[in-house]
């Protein structure tokens, strides 16, 4: 599933493409995803001006005049991809919306495994809906601090990891960037949650922000279905330390020339990869 910064990825390259342009026209191809589209959405979206594209954990939300948003989901395999529609291939059988701009834009929203999700809502209430009421703090925002991630892991009994998968506790990390930023925090992904407090939240938060960023600035990491509003693939798994390295060195204890491989063990039926000799 993509995490933040594949969706952040999205996020940019359709502002670059749609802000202030005005969507001529909608065409729904498809209406079962994991929530069905509603069957007044063409209606509803179509000749609206998008005013503002943001993000919240792993959403979109495409902000249109009229006070309506369209909230988008990716789901597991939900890609949106940006281009001339003059230039624009037949819609295959996974292409379920289509939007066109007044330039002569258009935005598919692909999705092969349907776990996606498109829906409307009005701005006014947005902050209380349902999916987005209970997350926690953005982890590149000026809430996510130590204090805060100290406060969110005291007394939990989970591991660190698992604490860090919580959308309550921080929004947008899945399993590579909690594997990632464990790794660079020096933290082992099986210590208790309740013990990640003070210095080693710190460490954690620095971690976190470190490995976004980075990530965001290649582009995010594409495994299968993950890319790029242009098309484009990301290229963070090429810059991964752990995650997906089992059995590889640890780089930094091969920096050191200290004899150490990564391991991988499940965790809430997710792998997750951690380097033994300095992850504690």
């Amino acid at each position: 599933m993509p995490e933040l910064p594949e969706v952040e990825t999205v996020r940019r390259g359709l502002e670059r493409k749609l802000l202030d342009r005005r969507l001529a026209r909608v065409t729904v191809r498809r209406r079962d995803l994991r929530t069905p589209v509603a069957r007044d959405f063409a209606a509803r979206v179509q000749g609206r001006r998008v005013e503002r594209i943001e993000r919240r954990a792993k959403y979109l939300l495409i902000h249109l005049e009229g006070g309506l948003v369209l909230l988008a989901h990716l789901g597991m395999s939900g890609r949106m991809v940006v281009g001339p529609a003059s230039a624009a291939p037949p819609p295959g059988p996974h292409d379920h919306v289509l939007f066109e701009t007044d330039d002569g834009t258009e935005l598919r929203f692909t999705d092969a495994r349907r776990f996606g999700r498109l829906e409307l809502v009005d701005a006014a209430k947005l902050a209380r809906h349902k999916l987005l009421a209970h997350l926690g703090p953005e982890p590149l925002g000026e809430a996510f601090t130590a204090e805060a991630l100290s406060a969110a892991l005291e007394g939990k009994r989970t591991p660190i990891k698992a604490a860090l998968m919580d959308q309550q506790v921080v929004a947008g990390i899945g399993n590579i960037y909690a594997s990632e930023a464990l790794y660079w925090a020096d933290i082992s992904p099986k210590r208790l949650a309740r013990s990640c407090t003070g210095k080693r939240a710190q460490r954690l938060v620095a971690a976190i922000r470190k490995v976004l960023k980075e990530a965001i600035a290649a582009g995010g990491s594409s495994l299968r279905d993950h890319v790029q509003p242009s098309g484009e693939l990301g290229y963070f798994q090429h810059s991964w330390a752990v995650y997906g390295r089992a059995g590889e060195a640890c780089p930094r204890c091969k920096a050191a020339h200290l004899p150490c491989r990564i391991k991988r063990i499940g965790q809430g039926n997710r792998s997750t990869f951690f380097c033994p000799r300095h992850q504690r």
